[in-house]
């Protein structure tokens, strides 16, 4: 239940209970003044019959002498001396009784019939029950509408702060919430401006020191490498020239994850046939992987870009797992499988982390990168085991926009 119908439910049970709480009062306190009422006009009746049966020696008023429908507990009350009045439920109606002990000895009653007043509680309790209604009625309404409003001002900051979380620091949550009141949400959307600053903060300032280090070590990593040129011929010198090698890669793709992590590249859209496109480019490499093209898409993407995708895909798979390597093609969807042991549980729940080594070696930046071309080019990288014989299964999803041809057509 969203947080919009809690708000309201809870409104419109304290209305209800509000409204129940008011009706009884009133129900009860009026029927206990009708009946206090009652009893006081039936005393006073009584006891003007009582002069006219002194006066006359005859019953007067309608009261009577030693009446057999008297209630035990009125006569006892009244033989004890003094006037007593009571109402009391009889098969004929509720009835309003007053008796009182003669000089005589004898019991003078008087009888009267208390439905009028019964009548005029039901009245009132038409009216009560109509002004509970409307009661909660207006206040689920309100219920409503509060709910309503903080509900969509909730949501609101929810989706600016996703805008955040996907890389977007200048959207502002406080913004989205909207409005002058400085209540709870206003707190909470300030309060993640406040982190969402401190954090493209910090996350800048570590870019740019990436960045500046990687920017840095090109000028002595090209003295070594023409260095290395110069050494004569051997097995050491091919040891030296391997691992500046491996640095020059890791110095290439740690400035390639900065320029990523800017969010400021574009790509280079071009129409290309994504069937023919990996058929080609995958055939270039030493260990060729098995290519399956079951509908051929044109798309518009970054050539280059795309490469650069597919190349740390198959790169990983021979790297990190084991052949046969197939790389399948279905309209805007690349799949590349191995049959290794398959993506550790991190990747699979966190996704690619940075310099996060396999067992195959490498720098760890492969499938990041992998990641943030993609998201360059708009396309969805989703990772994945197979279920049936292992293996690591990564998919690529390329934008399709309208007008371009899709899959089986």
């Amino acid at each position: 239940m969203s947080l919009r119908w809690r708000i309201t439910l809870a409104i419109a049970l304290v209305s209800t209970l509000v409204a129940l709480a008011l009706s009884l009062t009133v129900h009860f306190a009026y029927a206990y003044r009708q009946a206090e009422q009652a009893r006081q006009l039936q005393t006073q009746r009584l006891e003007l019959a009582l002069e006219e049966y002194d006066r006359t020696g005859q019953p007067g008023l309608r009261s009577q002498l030693n009446d057999p429908k008297l209630p035990d507990r009125l006569r006892e009350a009244a033989s004890e001396g003094g006037t007593a009045a009571m109402v009391t439920q009889t098969p004929q109606g509720a009835v309003v009784w007053a008796a009182l002990s003669t000089t005589g000895g004898d019991t003078l009653s008087l009888r009267s019939s208390y439905q009028p007043q019964l009548d005029d509680r039901a009245s009132l309790d038409r009216v009560l029950l109509m002004g509970a209604a409307a009661l909660i009625a207006t206040g689920t309404g309100a219920g409503v509408v509060i709910g309503a409003r903080l509900s969509r001002r909730l949501r609101h900051a929810a989706a600016a702060a996703a805008r955040v979380a996907d890389g977007d620091y200048s959207t502002r949550v406080s913004a989205a919430v909207g409005g002058r009141s400085r209540d709870e949400a206003a707190e909470l959307a300030q309060a993640v401006d406040a982190m969402s600053s401190a954090l493209q903060n910090r996350l800048q300032a570590e870019r740019q020191v990436t960045a500046d280090i990687a920017h840095e070590l090109r000028t002595p990593l090209t003295g070594l490498t023409t260095a290395a040129e110069l050494l004569p011929e051997g097995r050491s010198t091919e040891l030296v020239r391997g691992r500046i090698a491996v640095l020059r890669d890791l110095v290439e793709d740690v400035l390639e994850v900065a320029r990523l992590d800017t969010a400021t590249e574009l790509p280079e859209l071009s129409d290309i046939a994504v069937g023919d496109f990996v058929t080609r480019r995958v055939a270039t490499y030493s260990s060729e992987p098995e290519v399956r093209v079951a509908t051929e898409t044109v798309v518009a993407t970054d050539p280059r870009r795309l490469e650069r995708v597919l190349a740390n895909l198959v790169s990983n798979a021979y790297n990190h797992g084991r052949p046969p390597v197939v790389v399948e093609v279905d309209g805007p969807r690349v799949r590349v499988r191995d049959h290794g042991p398959g993506f550790p549980d991190e990747v699979l729940a966190e996704g690619p982390g940075r310099f996060r080594k396999g067992s195959g070696g490498g720098h760890g930046l492969g499938l990041t990168i992998a990641v943030g071309q993609a998201r360059v080019l708009g396309a969805r990288l989703s990772f994945t085991n197979a279920d049936a014989d292992g293996g690591a299964v990564a998919v690529l999803e390329l934008p399709v926009s309208e007008g371009e041809d899709a899959p089986g057509r």
